[in-house]
């Protein structure tokens, strides 16, 4: 049995989720206050501690679905943490070069400088970890190693929660972001730019974007090879995580958000027009890199669920981030998996 819950914090990041739709359709708000739960935004408290557990999941009583990087972060530093749902969208993954370097294939980047972001002062580098995951699958695909390019570092002093957020016309967007935090998001692309750096890694819509603004060379897209765990990284497959405390305590709250997620993904498939406007929102994007970037059909992508893809996906990438030391420890992320809100979500969604 539940207690009645009075605040559920929610955040998603800027990334195709089912969790996104919900809350932009007011879904989310509306079948919460029907049960006197407040429902508040991490990324837009004014509380550092509350936006930081966007990527540490250290607030009781909260949501999260976006890349899996951070929820595996927090997993294994023993966090109470319960995966609810796996969604799969894929998106872009570049490798891009510069025009003048002469890269053209993966092989060409042997021997050559590659631009890597370095945050010194956050729990966990996802934006790096995701680039080397780019890198070293496409590396591998032509029998080489990390260890046959040149990593060239761009060090980064701010932090990942500097800046409060607020929605916008139903996007998010960042108060108090100086010239020199907007900057630390792109020093690897100023670093190729410049010519210190022959290659580096982006994704998504903003990276599809970049690559055509300023006319890269694309070395690979390993997010359209059919080897899944070769797509496999940050955002394939995402996370919906939720914390101990709300499964322990508040279960039918952790019912509800499934059903939302779910009830969102259904109405996706049927209205495309409507969901690549609001993906668009979501990722600070047209609707046409929205398009490029996940697709003509990526309103049919947005389904989750706990397929056993996603499973071996996740415990593949988990396994990367040990073996690069980016957490401490590996895990059997099966334990980590809670399917009973899921599966009591299903048939309410279907129903709604």
């Amino acid at each position: 049995m539940s207690n009645t819950l009075d605040t559920l914090w929610y955040t998603r990041c800027p990334v195709p989720t089912g969790l996104g739709i919900a809350i932009q359709q007011g879904w989310l708000e509306e079948a919460f206050r029907a049960q006197g739960t407040r429902l508040s935004s991490l990324l837009e408290s004014s509380d550092f501690a509350k936006r930081e557990s966007h990527f540490s999941h250290t607030v009781q009583n909260s949501v999260r679905h976006g890349g899996n990087i951070p929820a595996i972060s927090a997993r294994a530093r023993g966090r109470d943490t319960r995966v609810i749902g796996l969604s799969w969208a894929d998106e872009t993954q570049l490798i891009l070069a510069s025009p003048e370097s002469g890269i053209t294939s993966v092989r060409d980047l042997k021997g050559r400088r590659f631009g890597l972001p370095n945050w010194k002062n956050v729990e966990i580098d996802f934006s790096r970890a995701q680039a080397i995951r780019g890198l070293e699958n496409a590396l591998r695909l032509e029998g080489l190693e990390v260890s046959d390019v040149e990593l060239v570092d761009q060090d980064i002093e701010t932090h990942y929660s500097d800046g409060q957020a607020q929605t916008v016309g139903g996007m998010l967007a960042w108060n108090g972001r100086s010239t020199s935090r907007a900057r630390a998001n792109n020093l690897e692309l100023i670093a190729l730019l410049r010519g210190e750096v022959d290659a580096i890694f982006l994704k998504g819509a903003s990276g599809a974007q970049i690559a055509h603004q300023f006319g890269l060379t694309t070395v690979i897209d390993t997010g359209i090879h059919p080897d899944p765990l070769v797509r496999a990284n940050n955002g394939t497959p995402r996370t919906l995580a939720v914390d101990g405390h709300l499964i322990d305590n508040h279960f039918d709250a952790a019912v509800t958000i499934a059903e939302q997620v779910l009830r969102a993904e259904h109405w996706a498939q049927s209205h495309p027009s409507e969901v690549r406007r609001y993906l668009a929102r979501e990722t600070n994007s047209s609707e046409y890199w929205v398009s490029i970037a996940y697709g003509e059909d990526a309103h049919t992508k947005l389904k989750t669920g706990l397929a056993e893809q996603s499973i071996v996906a996740l415990q593949d990438f988990t396994d990367f981030l040990h073996r690069w030391n980016f957490i401490p420890q590996s895990f059997d992320v099966r334990q980590w998996i809670d399917p009973r809100p899921l599966e009591a979500a299903q048939p309410l969604a279907l129903a709604s």
